[in-house]
C-alpha cells in the first residue's frame, strides 16, 4: 500500500507503507532530537520526472498517513542506514533496504 507524507500542510510525498514507517522512525528521532536536515527523492519519469528536497526542522508540522492499519515490523540495519544518510552532508535519501540480519560466512 501506498503512505503519503505531508511537509508543512502543502507537500506531499506517496511512499510505499514499508519504506514510510523507516523514514518516520528516522524522522521522529532527529525532530525529537531537535536537528533539522533535508530528504530528498526523485520522481519517475512516469510520473512527471525530477529532484526535490525539503527541510525538516522541529518547527515544520509533518504528517505520516498509512493506509494499511496493520504494523510494519522495522528493520533495524535499515534505520541505521537512513539515520547514516540523514547525518550525512547530502542528507536523508531512501537508501534500499538491507537485509534485516547480515549473510553468515
Amino acid at each position: 500500500m501506498v503512505g503519503i507524507l505531508t511537509w508543512n500542510f502543502i507537500r506531499t510525498v506517496e511512499i510505499e507503507d514499508r519504506p514510510l514507517a523507516h523514514l518516520r522512525s528516522v524522522v521522529f528521532a532527529k525532530l525529537r532530537r531537535g536537528e533539522a536536515f533535508s530528504y530528498s527523492w526523485e520522481t519517475p519519469l512516469e510520473q512527471g520526472s525530477g529532484r526535490h528536497s525539503i527541510w525538516f526542522s522541529p518547527d515544520v508540522p509533518v504528517t505520516f498517513e498509512f493506509f494499511d492499519g496493520r504494523d510494519i515490523p522495522l528493520n533495524p540495519r535499515w534505520i541505521r542506514e537512513l539515520t547514516k544518510a540523514a547525518n550525512s552532508p547530502g542528507g536523508l535519501v531512501l537508501v534500499p533496504e538491507p537485509e534485516s540480519k547480515p549473510a553468515s560466512d
